[in-house]
């Protein structure tokens, strides 16, 4: 039995969000190739990128994407939540020990169908680097 808390629609409001910080390292982007198979040499062969027009590799734009579904998933609206849809922009490249700031912010409430839209923003430093909206399914309380 887990003590984590499940998420709960009727607790979210307009405009509440949540921020977290994670730093892309080498170790991601290798298990990230291992996983899903993207194995682009933009993101793992130095020589190859540095012919690119980023100059050197980048981290696959779902990394950062992932921090959103991470913050869904466990911390807000957290366990229980299920996500429906995402849209997503890439406005600019995540480079390796880049620290990425996303932020979800809760934009419009459903109440007939518990669904909530949020907007999607990552970071590092002042540079947007992904927007998106996000659209969850987020349960009521159980009854007992």
């Amino acid at each position: 039995m887990s003590d984590v808390k499940e998420a709960c629609f009727e607790e979210l409001g307009l405009g509440q969000s949540c921020v977290t910080h994670n730093r892309v390292t080498e170790e991601d982007i290798i298990k990230f190739s291992e996983v899903t198979g993207d194995v682009n040499p933009i993101h793992l062969d130095a020589a190859y990128a540095a012919e690119s027009v980023f100059g050197e590799r980048i981290a696959h734009g779902m990394i950062s994407a992932g921090y959103i579904s991470a913050i869904f998933g466990t911390t807000f609206p957290g366990p229980g939540t299920i996500y429906l849809s995402q849209s997503l922009k890439f406005r600019a490249p995540v480079k390796i020990n880049d620290m990425v700031d996303t932020t979800v912010t809760v934009t419009e409430l459903n109440e007939k169908r518990k669904r909530v839209t949020l907007s999607c923003e990552c970071k590092v430093g002042d540079t947007v680097v992904l927007t998106g909206e996000a659209l969850l399914m987020v349960p009521s309380p159980k009854t007992a």
